[in-house]
């Protein structure tokens, strides 16, 4: 099983499919477009964070539990981040420390329940794309989402802010698996084959390293 993290923007959703292609395997999403919460969420975050919360935790458990299928499925987002975002609501206001509380201890209850194969319940490898806060910054508003937008809410720039930097840290203390750091800036692999190209081989080579192929 191979997930993708990085903050909002960072081109997790085009690398999962690159790489279920190139590996022949099955990309699962994170939900997104037909998240009902989602848009609530960033109209009163307040009110929404826990449930959005809750909402994510159960779409991920659902697709890691797809994914046991084949060793080489992509996800597009990692569970293991889901505590970091939440983190961050809660220090911006936005969630109880109660609420932390029960997710973290829900979180934690709910991953007990999976099969019980211990490289099953953590990916094989954590594949990471980190991006430069201004790169973040000028996706986000290129992919267009409205209640995304910092022009739309300027509240929001600090909240972008504070998550790439979280980002940095968390990759750097991530220690459920073996992992991978792609720099988003330096390989912009959207837009650029040649850079697709050159991340696909580092992927390669990290993948048969480990032997998961």
């Amino acid at each position: 099983m191979i997930v993708l993290s990085g903050t909002i923007g960072a081109g997790k959703t085009s690398l999962t499919q690159m790489l279920a292609d190139h590996l022949g395997s099955k990309a699962f999403y994170e939900s997104v477009d037909d998240n009902e919460i989602l848009p609530l969420f960033y109209k009163d975050p307040k009110k929404y964070a826990f449930l959005l919360q809750i909402y994510f935790l159960n779409k991920r458990l659902d697709e890691i539990k797809g994914a046991f299928v084949n060793d080489t499925d992509v996800l597009d987002r990692s569970i293991f981040e889901d505590s970091l975002l939440f983190g961050l609501n809660a220090d911006m206001g936005r969630a109880t420390k109660t609420e932390v509380q029960i997710y973290n201890s829900l979180l934690k209850n709910m991953m007990e329940e999976l099969p019980d194969e211990p490289h099953k319940k953590a990916p094989d490898l954590m594949v990471h794309i980190h991006v430069s806060f201004d790169t973040m910054l000028a996706r986000i508003k290129k992919r267009g989402r409205t209640y995304e937008q910092i022009d739309s809410d300027p509240s929001l720039y600090d909240y972008y802010q504070k998550l790439n930097e979280r980002y940095v840290t968390w990759f750097n203390n991530y220690d459920e698996s073996p992992k991978i750091n792609i720099d988003g800036d330096k390989y912009n692999f959207v837009e650029d084959p040649s850079a697709a190209q050159k991340v696909m081989s580092m992927i390669d080579e990290k993948i048969s390293a480990l032997s998961i192929n």
